[in-house]
């Protein structure tokens, strides 16, 4: 059961797969989700919908919503699909943009001024992750993990280095190649399948890698089928991912989820799902793959499509905030009615969640319509040095920041 903290909707998962949904009600800030494993509904107990959204223009004086003490603003605007982003120590914020296929670098305009942008490199294939380590930035792209070398404030990269050594990182499919240093320095590698079940990819798709010293890749953790965000828990030397799940199984299947991922692990891809639940098709297959599947620690509204994950390490939030996680989730396109278009917090006691997510900022779509008619879809998501939280908007052109100003 999916629930709502205001009383106002109730969604429920399960029952044959029937739904009773208010859109509209639900899409505001601290509405709460808690999406159970064990109430799910069967395989094809509803259609599955072909339901695209539509991107509108953004109407006169619509900004995205946040809590109560939060407020929002342009940090940066007219970019070319913006989606991944990292904060070098100066305080620059570097972004992906893979239809540009270039890094591109914002540096904050003071006084509610928008940020100056520059183009930092080019010359990309669909430039995703970034990660900065050791004085370098780190771009994963459909090709190779590359490391540019980089002085405090540079506007422009220096020497590019291929990490990687594979002739690629596997054409087709999905593209995000993300990445992220864990504390001893191995250097972890998130890549997607190629389809959306199936049982053909090589082993380091839907799977989580490292990277070796001579660039080759080592499977860390499988049956992920498209792990996009990818970061380690504060303090810790455990890895997180937010994964996008299958398609084509009706609307309350298959839940995406945020989980940790432990080495050797396998996470149901394609088998098996949220859990040992078989998949309709693969799941005979090898039974004993449906057995092993771990559950993830939690499941979003099927459909939604998780992608920017950072957990808060900023002190300008309140102290509640601290190590919780923010996950972005872009927005359905087999789902009936629309789901998505918004970031969540998942909070974090103890190094693990507590609960279910809640909606955090909302309010880039128009109204309640099918298909959905979006001004913005969030991806990429950083904390800026100042302690505010970016959200990469690629279907707005945006950078928006969310800011914390008091009670």
């Amino acid at each position: 059961m999916a629930y709502c903290s205001s009383a106002k909707v109730l969604l429920l998962l399960g029952f044959g797969g029937a739904v009773a949904f208010a859109a509209q009600a639900a899409e505001v800030p601290g509405t709460h989700f808690d999406v159970s494993p064990n109430s799910l509904p069967q395989p094809f107990a509803t259609p599955a919908v072909e339901n695209s959204s539509r991107v509108v223009a953004r109407p006169a004086d619509a900004i995205p919503q946040a809590p109560k003490g939060f407020s929002v603003s342009i940090f940066a605007s007219g970019l070319s699909g913006p989606r991944w982003m990292a904060v070098a120590p100066n305080g620059d914020v570097f972004l992906a943009e893979p239809d540009a296929n270039k890094i591109t670098l914002l540096r904050d305009g003071g006084g509610g001024k928008q940020a100056t942008v520059s183009t930092f490199a080019t010359g990309f294939n669909k430039p995703h992750g970034l990660a900065f380590h050791d004085g370098a930035l780190y771009v994963g792209d459909v090709d190779a993990v590359w490391r540019i070398a980089y002085s405090d404030g540079a506007l422009t990269g220096g020497k590019r280095e291929r990490i990687t050594k594979q002739h690629d990182l596997g054409i087709g499919g999905h593209f995000t190649r993300d990445i992220a240093f864990a504390p001893d320095g191995t250097l972890y590698l998130a890549i997607g399948s190629n389809e959306n079940v199936g049982d053909s990819d090589p082993p380091f798709r839907a799977a989580v890698n490292t990277v070796n010293p001579d660039g080759t890749l080592s499977q860390f953790a499988t049956g992920i089928r498209n792990p996009v965000g990818i970061a380690f828990y504060p303090g810790s030397d455990t890895a997180w991912v937010s994964v996008n799940e299958r398609d084509g199984l009706g609307d309350g299947l298959v839940p995406d989820y945020l989980t940790h991922v432990d080495k050797g692990a396998f996470y149901g891809w394609p088998y098996a799902y949220s859990g040992t639940h078989p998949d309709p098709t693969f799941g005979a297959k090898k039974p004993e793959m449906v057995a092993k599947a771990k559950t993830p620690d939690v499941l979003f509204q099927s459909h939604s499509a998780p992608t920017g994950l950072v957990f808060y390490e900023g002190n300008q939030f309140p102290a509640e905030y601290k190590g919780d996680a923010f996950v972005s989730l872009h927005g359905s396109w087999n789902s009936s009615k629309p789901t998505g278009y918004k970031v969540v917090r998942v909070h974090f006691a103890g190094g693990k969640p507590v609960g279910g997510y809640d909606n955090f900022v909302t309010g880039f779509h128009v109204g309640d319509t099918s298909p959905a008619q979006v001004w913005g879809r969030p991806a990429g998501l950083a904390v800026a040095k100042d302690g505010s939280l970016l959200i990469a908007d690629d279907a707005g052109k945006t950078v928006w920041k969310v800011t914390y100003t008091g009670k």
